[in-house]
C-alpha cells in the first residue's frame, strides 16, 4: 500500500507518527546522535536517548527542538528524514502529505523552518497546525461548536492553553514550561535537599512513577540511585512523591497562571461554556498523577484528563488527515 499521508506530533520530548489505516507507527524520543568529527548521524531516536549520559567525547546527544521549536536545523531535517522514511517504508515511491504540529506561538520564520525542513527531509507537502487545535481534535472535543471549550496540553517543552469555539482558537497562552522543566525541577531538588546528583532519564523515570502534583496520604517511594556531590561516591536512597509534588509545584503553578490569563482575556459567555463543562488535559504532562485535581483546586472548574493524554495531538493530526482537503481550505491556512 502506497502511503500518501503522515501526521506527526512533533514534540520537544517525543515524536509520534500517525498513518491512516494504520495508527501509531512511531512513538520515539526526539533526540538524535551524532558523531562530531564528520557530523554525521548515528542513531535516532529510542538508539539515541540510550546514548545520554553515557558517550565519549566524539559522540553528542542532541534535541533538535527546544520548547516546541526548531532549535537545530540541520538535526531536524536529518531525525525527519528517519522518521518519515520509517513511516512509508522502502518500497514507497511516492512523496507523502505531512500534516505537523507546532506551538501556538509560533513565527513565521519558525513555521517556515519546519515545512521547508519537512519538504528537505522527503515530504510532498508540509502542514502546521497548532497544537491546541491537533490536541482538541485527539480528545474528541467538538471544536467547530458555537460552546467553548478549554484544552491544557503539557507536553516536552511547553506547555499550551486554549479556548476554542467555531473551529479556532479564541484566546491562548503558551509557557515554555512542561516536561523538561519538570525533569530538570525533579534534578535540582535532590541536588539542594539531598546533594545527591542524578541524570536526565533517572529524573524522568521518578517524574513518570511517583511525580504528583498535590501530596498524597498513601505516599508512593522510589528508590533512586546517583552521586553524593560530598563523597564523590555512588549513593543509594528512597525518595517520595509529597517531596516531587514540593518539586514540581512552582511550575504547576506558573501553567496554572497561563490558565487564569487565557480566562481574563476570553469573552464571559465562553467562560461560562468551560464552567460547564470543565478544562480538558492533555499531552505527556497530564499524566502526572492528581494533576486534575490540582486544576479543579485553584479554578473551582472541573477538570478531566483526556484519553490516552500522551497521543492526542497526534490523534488530531490523523483526524486531519482523513478530511484533508476540506482542512485545507480553512484550518491549513490560517496563520
Amino acid at each position: 500500500m502506497f502511503i500518501r499521508k503522515i501526521g506527526i506530533d512533533l514534540g520537544t520530548a517525543n515524536t509520534i507518527v500517525f498513518v491512516p489505516g494504520r495508527g501509531f507507527v512511531i512513538n520515539e524520543p526526539t533526540i538524535v546522535a551524532l558523531s562530531v568529527p564528520d557530523n554525521t548521524v548515528l542513531a535516532v531516536g529510542k538508539e539515541a536517548k540510550e546514548m545520554i549520559g553515557r558517550t565519549p567525547e566524539d559522540i553528542k546527544a542532541y534535541r533538535p527542538l527546544r520548547e516546541g521549536v526548531i532549535a537545530d536545523y540541520y538535526i531536524t531535517k536529518a531525525m525527519l528524514k528517519y522518521f518519515i522514511a520509517n513511516a512509508i517504508g522502502s518500497f514507497n515511491i511516492l512523496k507523502p502529505d505531512v500534516v505537523l504540529s507546532s506551538p501556538a506561538g509560533i513565527t513565521q520564520t519558525e513555521r517556515r523552518a519546519v515545512i521547508n525542513a519537512a519538504k528537505e527531509a522527503g515530504a510532498r507537502e508540509a502542514y502546521i497546525v497548532r497544537e491546541p487545535i491537533l490536541a482538541a481534535l485527539g480528545a474528541n472535543i467538538p471544536i467547530n461548536a458555537r460552546s467553548g471549550s478549554m484544552i491544557v496540553n503539557i507536553g516536552g517543552g511547553t506547555s499550551e492553553v486554549a479556548i476554542i469555539s467555531l473551529g479556532g482558537i479564541v484566546s491562548w497562552a503558551s509557557v515554555r514550561i512542561a516536561g523538561d522543566k519538570f525533569d530538570q525541577a525533579i534534578i535540582n531538588f535532590l541536588k539542594k535537599k539531598y546533594s545527591l546528583a542524578i541524570g536526565e532519564q533517572t529524573a524522568e523515570i521518578i517524574k513518570m512513577e511517583i511525580g504528583s502534583a498535590l501530596p498524597l496520604k498513601n505516599k508512593l517511594t522510589f528508590e533512586v540511585r546517583g552521586r553524593d556531590l560530598t563523597s564523590g561516591l555512588p549513593k543509594d536512597m528512597v525518595i517520595n512523591s509529597n517531596e516531587i509534588a514540593e518539586a514540581l509545584n512552582p511550575h504547576l503553578l506558573e501553567i496554572a497562571s497561563a490558565v487564569q490569563k487565557v480566562f481574563n482575556e476570553t469573552p464571559p459567555e465562553l467562560v461560562a461554556d468551560v464552567m460547564e463543562k470543565g478544562i480538558i488535559l492533555s499531552g505527556g504532562g497530564a499524566q502526572i498523577i492528581n494533576l486534575a485535581e490540582f486544576f479543579k483546586k485553584l479554578f473551582g472548574v472541573n477538570t478531566y484528563v483526556a484519553e490516552d493524554p500522551l497521543f492526542c495531538v497526534a490523534k488530531g493530526a490523523g483526524m486531519i488527515l482523513s478530511h484533508l482537503d476540506v482542512y485545507k481550505r480553512t484550518l491549513l491556512n490560517k496563520r
